[in-house]
């Protein structure tokens, strides 16, 4: 144990401080879990596992409150495995190492796994108070979340009594949320026709790079560039003018990022080098004037290569183009309930050659569930006039706001008694585990809150 069980609360922190010495990583939740039931055996309190590792403890309301509705707590108990490069730190058996500057507590190198160590730390510390007036409680405690929200997808919905629930995986002191997204990806595979390289044509390397990229659903409101979009566009531009011989196409890192490099590898006859290079410049510039200001890094470089075996037929290179130029990326619709939130979007994150393929890999996000079989259907379509194949990833639901929330009222007021003002109300275009929650268990009344966590996979 370190300093930390000696923070205020004491009870909350202790919690806390303990689980700091538990690996948890994703997938990796077999400890903490045990952790949680040893606590619930120690308090005397019901537990129930389901399949997937979920565990739900249940506490009898306080004397006077049986009548109650029940209130379910709920955070996820795995957290992400970063560190610095320079640090030696086993997530397998090492602890989490705190340290305090000023306000804040932080790790040594590593994350510190607040999100969601403190949720858990919070449950904990209710299930073992004896001074809190509350009616019964049922404890939830999900696993692997933050890989895709897999433990909620498998929780058994009949383990829950209680229909209003409170998530404590939100990380904004002061804001309660009341929506989210869902989402599901999409993979467009088109096979690639290669012929062999012209003997009279060199070869050129175009890099684009230097963007910002993102979160795909916190900033695709931002409006920033998407490399693999922007240097297709301009190679498409060039190809209705000129002629070349595109060769390779490589783009984006993972799903659930905006991509921020593109990389790819065109022919061409030798005494037109030069005109490509200047075409190549003019479109960049036009792009700069576009994007200059959300992407002042944004660079691009065109250097010479060595000449590769084969390039790409016309009809390949043509209709690649023409999918990746047709796709849509970025935000779609705004909700008309709640101002500036982006409903529906979606990002065409990544471009990879695969087994003499080429694979289009795109992730769509709305609060509402119509809304995203809608998009995705869209892209769908639009790969098989292409002559893709198409392969859709399992989507998970949104969560909709509801305005009219009992759980929402109640909250409202208990925060302005206890904090002295109302919260912000807010819904965000990410994925958290109430939109699949209220989706298991009908008639869920839902809203998610938390401290103030900055930076929380860094």
């Amino acid at each position: 144990m370190s300093f930390v069980e000696t923070l205020e609360p004491t009870t909350l922190w202790q919690h806390f401080d303990q689980i700091l010495t538990i690996p948890r990583g994703s997938k990796n939740e077999a400890k903490i879990r045990q952790l949680v039931i040893d606590i619930a055996k120690r308090n005397g309190a019901e537990y129930q596992v389901d399949g997937a590792g979920n565990v739900v403890i249940r506490k009898p309301a306080a004397p006077g409150h049986e009548s109650a509705p029940i209130t379910i707590l709920q955070a996820h108990l795995d957290m992400v495995n970063e560190k610095n490069s320079d640090v030696a730190h086993d997530f397998e058996k090492d602890p989490i190492s705190p340290q305090q500057d000023g306000d804040y507590l932080t790790a040594t190198g590593t994350t510190l796994g607040s999100d969601n160590g403190v949720g858990v730390a919070a449950e904990l510390a209710v299930l073992e108070s004896d001074d809190i007036a509350h009616g019964p409680l049922e404890l939830l405690f999900t696993v692997d979340e933050e890989t895709g929200l897999t433990g909620a997808a498998s929780l058994d919905g009949g383990m829950l009594q209680g229909r209003r629930l409170l998530n404590l995986d939100s990380e904004e002191e002061g804001i309660v949320y009341i929506g989210c997204a869902g989402g599901g990806d999409t993979n467009l595979t088109l096979p690639l026709r290669s012929v062999a390289t012209p003997s009279d044509t060199v070869a050129l390397n175009i890099r684009l790079h230097g963007l910002k990229g993102g979160h795909s659903g916190c900033d695709i409101h931002l409006q920033r560039g998407n490399a693999i979009k922007l240097l297709v566009r301009s190679l498409y531009a060039i190809s209705l003018e000129s002629k070349f011989h595109l060769a390779s196409l490589k783009g984006g890192g993972v799903h659930n990022a905006i991509p921020r490099e593109t990389f790819a590898t065109v022919a061409v006859a030798a005494g037109a080098k030069g005109g490509l290079t200047k075409a190549l410049k003019a479109e960049y510039a036009a792009v700069q004037l576009e994007f200059g200001p959300a992407e002042p890094d944004m660079k691009l470089e065109v250097s010479d290569a060595d000449a590769p075996k084969y390039v790409w037929d016309t009809v390949t290179a043509d209709t690649v183009m023409r999918l990746i130029t047709g796709l849509p990326h970025g935000v779609v619709a705004m909700s008309y309930d709640i101002p500036d939130l982006v409903e529906t979007s979606t990002n065409l994150a990544t471009v990879t050659p695969k087994h003499g393929s080429l694979v289009i890999g795109l992730s769509s996000r709305s609060s509402i569930d119509s809304a995203l079989a809608a998009l995705r259907q869209s892209i769908r379509a639009t790969g098989v006039l292409a002559g893709a194949s198409v392969e859709e990833g399992n989507a998970y639901p949104g969560w909709k706001p509801d305005l009219q929330s009992p759980l929402l009222a109640a909250v409202k007021e208990v925060h302005k008694r206890e904090l002295g003002g109302e919260p912000e109300i807010k819904a965000i275009h990410a994925g958290l585990e109430c939109g699949i929650i209220g989706e298991k268990v009908k008639g869920m009344d839902m809203i998610s809150f938390g401290p103030q966590i900055e930076f929380p996979h860094s």
